[in-house]
This record gives C-alpha cells, sequence and structure tokens, in this order.
C-alpha cells in the first residue's frame, strides 16, 4: 500500500496498474476494479480476458451487442445436437463433459458432433467427429450455412424479426459449396451435409467452443460465424439452444461481468 501510494504521488495513477487472474471470485474482481478506478482513479486493469477470450468478446459484441454467453450449463440437459468445436472438453473441462455423458446417458437420441484438427479424448463421445484442417473453421461454418440456405433449413421468421445483414451474409456463402468446402477443410462431403442436417433440424442445437475458435488470427471470425449458424436457425433463446463459450479459466466471464477489462465497466458498460 504504502509503495503504491508513494508512486502515485510522485507520477500520478496511470504509473500503476493491475494484471489479474482469471480464478479470482465475481467479488474479487469487483473489488480490484473499485480499487482501480474507483480510488485510484486508472483504467490500468486488465485479466486473463485480455489474452485468452479476447476473441470470444469481439465475437459476442459484433453479433449479439454484448459479451454475454446467452446460455447456462442446464442447457446441455435440454439440448438435442451438441456441437463442439475447438475444445478437448473432455481433458479442459471435465465436470462439464460429465455433465454432457449423463445428457446422452439420459437422451439416448441427443447427437454430439465434435470438430478438430486433432483426434482428443473428446472424440470417443461424438457420434460425428470432424477432423478439419487447421484454421478452416470459418470455412466449415459457412458451409454449413450455405447446405441450410439450400436445403430450407432457416428459421425464417426469426431472422425477419431478430436480425439485421442477411443478405449480405446470404452472399458471403454463395460460394461455399460441399464440394469446396469438403475439399479445403479435408472432410467428406456427406459429414458436412449431415453436421449441417443435425444443427440446423434439431428441436435445440448448442455450440460449445474454446480456445481452438479465439487463440487464432482469425479468432473473431470464427467466433462471428459460429454463432451466424445460432441466428440464421433460431438456435437461440430457448432451452438448450445456444453459442456458449467455454471460457479459458474458471471465472472469466465472470470478471468481465463485473469491468473487468480495461475498457469496461461493471454490468457490460463500455468505459
Amino acid at each position: 500500500a504504502d509503495k503504491f501510494a508513494q508512486v502515485i504521488r510522485d507520477h500520478g495513477p496511470d504509473a500503476v496498474g493491475f494484471y489479474v487472474s482469471g480464478q479470482l471470485l465475481t467479488e474479487d474482481y469487483y473489488v480490484f476494479n473499485k480499487l482501480a478506478k474507483g480510488l485510484i482513479g486508472t483504467n490500468n486493469i486488465d485479466t486473463n480476458s485480455r489474452l485468452c477470450m479476447s476473441s470470444a468478446v469481439a465475437g459476442y459484441k459484433k453479433t449479439l451487442g454484448a459479451d454475454a454467453p446467452p446460455a447456462c450449463y442446464d442447457d446441455v440437459n435440454h439440448a438435442q445436437t451438441i456441437f463442439i468445436v475447438g475444445s478437448n472438453t473432455a481433458y479442459a473441462h471435465p465436470i462439464l463433459f460429465r455433465r454432457i455423458e449423463d445428457a446422452k446417458r439420459n437422451n439416448p437420441a441427443l447427437k454430439i458432433v465434435f470438430c478438430d484438427p486433432r483426434r482428443t479424448d473428446t472424440a470417443e463421445i461424438a457420434d460425428l467427429f470432424l477432423q478439419i484442417q487447421p484454421g478452416t473453421d470459418v470455412m466449415l461454418f459457412n458451409g454449413m450455412l450455405h447446405i441450410m440456405l439450400w436445403e430450407g433449413w432457416l428459421d425464417k421468421p426469426f431472422i425477419d424479426a431478430h436480425t439485421t445483414g442477411f443478405d449480405d451474409l446470404r452472399a458471403l456463402v454463395r460460394d461455399c459449396t460441399p464440394e469446396l468446402v469438403a475439399d479445403i477443410c479435408g472432410i467428406k462431403k456427406d459429414d458436412l451435409f449431415t453436421a449441417a442436417k443435425w444443427f440446423s433440424t434439431s428441436k435445440a442445437a448448442l455450440s460449445l467452443y474454446c480456445q481452438g475458435l479465439n487463440q487464432s488470427t482469425s479468432g473473431t471470425a470464427k467466433n462471428t460465424a459460429l454463432i451466424n449458424l445460432h441466428l440464421a436457425t433460431g438456435n437461440i433463446g430457448k432451452p438448450g439452444a445456444a453459442p456458449f463459450s467455454l471460457t479459458g479459466q474458471p471465472n472469466a466471464m465472470g470478471g468481465r461481468e463485473v469491468g473487468g477489462l480495461s475498457n469496461l465497466l461493471s454490468a457490460h458498460r463500455d468505459m
């Protein structure tokens, strides 16, 4: 406390900063924010979200307008299709994976699609494993949307009532034909078709994704392309259906809820 006070006295409040962990309680984050922004008077406070979750943050804000997953863990029990991509959930989120196993046991009709360049432990539970080439996630998602458009598997009333810019998106995916996408992604065309069908025609599709989509030069594009699938099919805002970003550390989301980035205030308000 003495050292901080001396540096602030000598050099001003912006001469100090805080970098806090993704493993704090939400209340702890709030107190750190209050100390930095409220008492000391500096925005120099950041958390692990700046590094591990920035693509997820930007993806949610670009598509939904707020950095808040529109889902909860109980949605696992209501989903009819679970789409796991860019996450070795069995290894990295073992407690959540137990819930997925329980949901599959309780509902054998539940379809699980797993997408990853590596065959990891998570592939064992999958009904369909898409072993795509690294970096081809956006092409995969756009290819799925192309098929949904072609087959008429979209929720047009939802699109008309709740989205903007769909014509631009339609134009964007026009050239993402199944042949091209299967070739670029290195998967079978039939598997691409199956993934698109399960996602769009089931009563509730839940996406679970993590650092495979975030730690990338095109991370924001990967996040937005996946969220677009949910908006195009109306798989959002109902039990078991949402794009659910799994956090890299236990409470990165809780930190952002109370302003745990240098450009945020509490309750998702921009600085």
